[in-house]
């Protein structure tokens, strides 16, 4: 679940105090197993193993993703050049897909910064996949073979995390949005958005008011969506058996592209698994211009909010325009991932070295 426990008692040993360590010694062996397990995996099905980098022009687009920005210098230092660490390696993994790779991963580290509790870390480690002339159910079939080739690398038969049990050799859950609102909220979402592109705020806060969850002054229609789903469907996702929350609005696509059969929804699905969020996917959007005005749009929202923007990855766009395979892709949090194969609650637990925090010591 996203409503996250506290932080650990920062008056503990250092992560690299040998009690401490001992303590989380067979958690982090098994990452190792598991990091293992993964390239095996992908090695078999002949995907490549690519390595981009972390510093960028553009970090990612998310509107409520906060990057960590540098300056590179060059040779004469009046050249200077403002760079971000990423948030994803997305936008040069697609640029590979272009350049001719059709089945490429990584294991990257990845940077948010303003992200800090039991499941999120400011520098952590994402498993990043791209499959060409694949759509986004194939990444459901490559998630179910994934995970439970992790679980068997950490010798785990079912997730217990948290107190929610899921057994990941069960058959998978696959179920929409709409219909995960109608469940478990008891909100007829799509009728909240007459115009897919433009949905109602005002009508999602009447039904969220409706359910017992009160709106705030200003609420957008994404607002009140993460709040809805926060509290009522998030929590109950991923139990006894994984989850696949899938076919979001369109509203909501970022990367993914419409469902032919139903351009109210995007190809995009995230992954749960005992109430914990996972993976998300998308079958990839390949139009230059839907790009770029959906970049528009996202930072226009993230100036209005935040009060800054993040440039536009022009060479990203040229790739686009110059021609991405129709393709599927798909982040996961491989740290995550660790925490349910080993039971671990709290993600500093799984990391070798953990970030430290302000106020916390460098070996917090």
């Amino acid at each position: 679940m996203e409503e996250d426990r506290p932080l650990p008692d920062p008056n503990r040993p250092p992560w690299w105090h040998p009690d401490r360590h001992a303590a989380r010694r067979d958690a982090l062996r098994s990452r190792s197993r598991i990091a293992r397990a993964v390239r095996a995996f992908f090695e078999a099905d002949g995907f490549v193993e690519v390595d981009t980098p972390a510093l960028q022009v553009s970090p990612g687009m998310e509107p409520h993703l906060h990057a960590f920005a540098t300056e590179l210098v060059g040779a004469n230092p009046d050249d200077r050049l403002r760079l971000h660490l990423h948030t994803s390696p997305e936008f040069a993994m697609k640029k590979l897909l272009v350049a001719g790779e059709p089945r490429i991963f990584q294991l990257a580290h990845v940077f948010r910064n303003a992200e800090r509790s039991g499941t999120h870390s400011p520098e952590f480690t994402m498993l990043e996949w791209y499959r060409a002339g694949a759509g986004y159910a194939d990444l459901m079939e490559d998630c179910v073979a994934l995970v439970r080739a992790a679980a068997g690398a950490a010798g785990r038969r079912t997730f217990l995390w948290r107190g929610q049990p899921c057994d990941p050799f069960l058959d998978w859950e696959v179920l929409s949005v709409e219909d995960a609102f109608r469940r478990h909220a008891g909100i007829d979402l799509l009728a909240t958005a007459p115009d897919p592109t433009a949905p109602d705020a005002a009508l999602l806060a009447r039904e969220a008011e409706r359910v017992g969850i009160a709106p705030h002054p200003g609420d957008t229609w994404e607002d009140l969506f993460f709040r809805i789903s926060l509290e009522r469907v998030e929590p109950r996702l991923g139990m006894v058996r994984p989850t696949f929350l899938a076919d979001y609005p369109v509203s909501m696509a970022a990367l993914s592209r419409p469902k032919p059969d139903d351009p109210r929804l995007a190809e995009r699905f995230e992954l749960y698994i005992c109430g914990l969020e996972l993976a998300n996917a998308f079958g990839e959007l390949t139009d230059a211009a839907v790009q770029r005005a959906r970049f528009e749009a996202d930072m226009a929202l993230r100036e209005r909010i935040y009060g800054e923007r993040y440039p536009v990855d022009e060479d990203f766009l040229a790739a686009l325009e110059l021609g991405m395979p129709d393709s599927a892709g798909i982040a996961l949090g491989f740290d995550r991932l660790v925490m349910l194969c080993t039971g671990t609650e709290a993600i500093d637990d799984v990391l070798w070295a953990p970030v430290a925090m302000p106020g916390r010591g460098a070996g917090a």
